[in-house]
């Protein structure tokens, strides 16, 4: 039996009848620990071992940079980008492979397929992630937006033994937001009247465009959470931040994202 017939039930809603809200047709689709993935679905006797995917000069050895890791590797710590030593020291029952790019190519194409069966507005991010605009193929497909996302984490399963993620919302930002809270192997849907539920607790890294140089200032500022940017005074914003960026983390602080997904 296959696994769309009988996938774990983690999709989580704000709402109950947020499953058929025509106003949440945005799906963001990662894929779990992508080359880590491919990599154990080659090889079945790595199955619930840490797996890291290493590059470099010599990733069979202490150099080179950690490329992908498996959710068991990363129980231990070991993150991508990490120096492949440091991932040695933390994590020395580890499998340390090398990575196979046109491997993960082939399967990343064979995703983005699926993916255009359902919709033509599919934008690609990466080999292992994408924006899928389904308004127009509710009706055709006959489900709402989180059996569009329940469906495709079964199909991706079935035709290429990965797991992947799935954000549903009204918008690029919360949706990609969504995917990553649902991490590893779920489905989360975020209704347009429940954007600031969902954004409001969130820290201020949520907010594209904050890393820890803006943070810092915002801090200043006395802000720690979404909320707290959402409510300060956009003049205040503005001296500490310049016009751009303060305008730019305002509005997505109080859920307001107007581009759309574009093939």
């Amino acid at each position: 039996m296959g696994r769309s017939a009988d996938l774990p039930r983690r999709t989580d809603v704000l709402r109950a009848s947020c499953a058929v809200d025509r106003d949440c047709h945005v799906l963001h689709v990662d894929m779990d620990a992508f080359y880590a993935s491919v990599e154990v679905r080659e090889r079945p006797e790595l199955v619930g071992r840490p797996v890291v995917v290493a590059g470099g000069s010599n990733p069979a050895g202490d150099r080179g940079v950690v490329l992908s890791a498996s959710y068991q590797a990363r129980a231990f710590g070991v993150r991508s980008a990490m120096p492949v030593a440091h991932a040695r020291r933390l994590c020395p029952q580890a499998e340390f492979v090398p990575p196979h790019f046109p491997r993960y190519a082939e399967v990343s194409r064979g995703v983005m397929a699926l993916f255009r069966e359902i919709t033509p507005l599919v934008e690609p991010l990466s080999l292992d992630e994408a924006f899928l605009d389904v308004a127009g193929s509710l009706r055709r497909l006959g489900m709402g937006p989180a059996g569009i996302g329940e469906w495709i984490r079964g199909q991706v399963y079935d035709a290429h033994r990965v797991n992947c993620s799935v954000g549903v919302g009204p918008s690029k930002f919360i949706a990609k937001l969504a995917s990553g809270l649902s991490k590893p192997d779920g489905l989360l849907v975020v209704p347009a009247d429940g954007v600031l539920e969902f954004l409001h607790p969130l820290p201020l890294s949520a907010l594209w465009g904050v890393g820890e140089r803006t943070a810092q200032v915002l801090r200043k500022l006395g802000c720690a959470t979404v909320a707290d940017v959402a409510t300060a005074p956009l003049p205040a914003l503005r001296r500490a931040l310049g016009v751009v960026c303060a305008q730019h983390l305002h509005e997505l602080a109080n859920g307001r994202d107007e581009r759309r997904v574009v093939p």
